[in-house]
């Protein structure tokens, strides 16, 4: 029967008219990926960076040099309270160590192994038991002058927590996180000898000078070698042990 609608036109695929394509798929404005292509702009910060200390990035020479100036100011106590002297300049020290491990970049102490205890303890003895057994008499004379007046409970609260943790916060902890362990070790015996030299009145004995100079610029590098061995913490017993043996033992 004739309408007035014409019939649609064939198709070899039977009734694809009834079913119409779908449209094509959605592209992605942005740029595809493709390799070597980089892009003319600069790259984007990162939104979180971590927060860090304005501290942190500051010389820690700046605070060696106040505990040097500290030292050095504070020889008038020597004849009268040395251990006041003794405990000021630590302290100095000791603070700053403090503050850059809290707010800083200073070295930590993380979970430690034995074996590396055991170096600190082990290079502590080889450090100070051949100095006890060639130079037993003049580190005696020694010890009695930089701990003069002192009782053997003060001496041992120097030797034990006092000047380790001062000087092991500082030196190893701070310095040496940035600086190799040979310049290190020249500070601290710069450090070693303003502290312990108007002590031993070095002036008037020179060669007696020469060789406790010669010993400390070996302690500071043995402690600083340790530190970059086996760790802040085997520094730490290192120097507790090498100062037992060498300025405690001799007082017995």
């Amino acid at each position: 029967m004739p309408t007035f609608y014409p019939d649609p036109p064939p198709s070899s695929t039977g009734d694809d008219w009834r079913n119409p394509p779908q449209p094509p798929p959605i592209v992605d404005p942005a740029y595809p990926e493709e390799d070597g292509w980089e892009s003319p702009f600069a790259k984007k910060a990162d939104d979180n960076p971590p927060v860090t200390y304005r501290g942190a990035a500051s010389d820690p020479v700046f605070g060696y040099l106040i505990a040097v100036a500290l030292s050095i100011g504070l020889m008038p106590l020597i004849p009268t309270d040395p251990a006041l002297r003794y405990t000021l300049i630590w302290t100095v020290m000791a603070g700053f160590g403090v503050l850059a491990w809290l707010l800083g970049n200073s070295g930590r102490i993380w979970m430690d192994t034995p074996e590396n205890l055991g170096w600190g303890v082990i290079f502590g003895l080889i450090l100070g038991v051949p100095f006890l057994i060639f130079g037993s008499n003049t580190l005696e004379q020694t010890a009695q002058r930089i701990f003069t007046g002192m009782k053997p409970g003060e001496v041992l609260a120097f030797l034990i927590f006092v000047m380790p943790t001062a000087e092991t916060l500082f030196f190893r902890g701070v310095l040496q996180e940035t600086r190799r362990f040979l310049p290190v070790g020249v500070l601290g015996t710069i450090w070693s000898m303003l502290v312990f030299f108007p002590m031993i009145d070095a002036p008037r004995y020179p060669a007696v000078a020469i060789i406790i100079g010669s010993a400390l610029l070996v302690m500071n590098l043995m402690y600083s070698y340790v530190r970059q061995r086996n760790g802040l913490a085997a520094a730490w017993l290192c120097q507790i042990v090498a100062g037992l043996v060498l300025l405690f033992l001799p007082l017995l």
